[in-house]
């Protein structure tokens, strides 16, 4: 009898506690949206699955308005062969109108929206989701809106929105997940390399006579994205070997734990997966616990300003970025 009275009070003791977390998970977790730009440069499977919902930046080509829709207008190798045919192409960021149409079906279910903006450092898009912040939360005076800058680029962009859906997913209310965003952008790693500087020089990022020389001399530019989210070149390698080397070299040095890494790493990648998988089983070689390496492709915002050859890596660092 007692063996049964101790049965059943253990049994309720775990359904309550089963409802009791499922309230929790339902009021707690799921009261706001975790929200970004298609310019997070990782697949829309992969956004789906962490239940972040995302908005199409635009770009032109040729006089014809495009969505960077995840390569469905245009593949990336359609795009860079247009391109290098001729073709006009200019990015253009998310409108404040398609901020606020984008996030209006979430406010209206009573749910507070955290979107996370492409770098400030590359793009005005952030200007312009603060502008639409500010103009919607006179619709919805009862609901809670906050951008958070990035301060990264492609993957990176993706790698703080990925872990932002980890904190979520752990329970942390709207507030403490807007802090622990603004706190953990500093320590989002991202380097790049480049074996291809026809858009480089195309963009003015490059001079022409800098161009020619680094194709003549094979010469790879090895950038970073800085502590204010722009980006910046870094070093000279000879040869993407050496690229690929000196950037796994950069990440042991300022990982977190060094080569104890255990967290994710983002890879993205413009028509160029050989390298991108070169730089992975390097890591793997050189930091052994890292966990899972993610290869994406860059989409057709940063495309349009790499062109194909670029290989972006993203890794969570010791100490905020300098």
């Amino acid at each position: 009898m007692r063996l049964e009275v101790y049965s059943h009070l253990k049994k309720n003791k775990c359904v309550r506690l089963f409802y009791a977390r499922r309230y929790f998970k339902e009021t707690c977790m799921s009261n706001y949206v975790l929200t970004c730009c298609s310019t997070a440069d990782v697949s829309e499977k992969y956004l789906q699955s962490r239940d972040v919902k995302y908005v199409y930046f635009n770009y032109e080509l040729d006089g014809v308005q495009c969505k960077d829709d995840f390569g469905r207008t245009n593949a990336p190798a359609d795009l860079f062969k247009k391109m290098l045919a001729g073709a006009e192409c200019r990015t253009s960021q998310v409108s404040i109108g398609e901020y606020m149409a984008f996030w209006r079906p979430f406010l209206e279910e009573g749910k507070d929206v955290l979107h996370v903006s492409l770098s400030s450092g590359v793009s005005g898009t952030y200007e312009s989701a603060c502008q639409a912040k500010v103009e919607i939360e006179q619709e919805f005076p009862d609901r809670k809106i906050e951008v958070v800058d990035s301060l990264q680029a492609s993957s990176g962009y993706g790698l703080l929105v990925d872990g932002l859906a980890d904190k979520r997913d752990e329970g942390l209310s709207f507030d403490e997940a807007v802090a622990w965003a603004k706190e953990a952008r500093h320590r989002v790693y991202g380097w790049f390399f480049s074996t291809d500087l026809t858009f480089f020089v195309r963009g003015g990022r490059i001079s022409k006579t800098a161009g020619l020389l680094g194709g003549m001399l094979n010469i790879c530019p090895v950038m970073d994205v800085e502590a204010d989210g722009s980006l910046a070149v870094k070093e000279k390698a000879r040869g993407k070997k050496k690229a690929i080397a000196r950037v796994v070299e950069i990440m042991t040095q300022t990982a977190e734990r060094g080569n104890a890494y255990a967290r994710k790493v983002f890879i993205s990648n413009s028509e160029c997966a050989s390298d991108a998988q070169a730089v992975k089983e390097l890591i793997q070689e050189k930091l052994p616990q890292t966990g899972d390496i993610n290869i994406f492709t860059i989409g057709a915002t940063i495309g349009v300003h790499t062109g194909p050859g670029t290989v972006a890596t993203f890794w969570w660092g010791e100490e905020p970025r300098a």
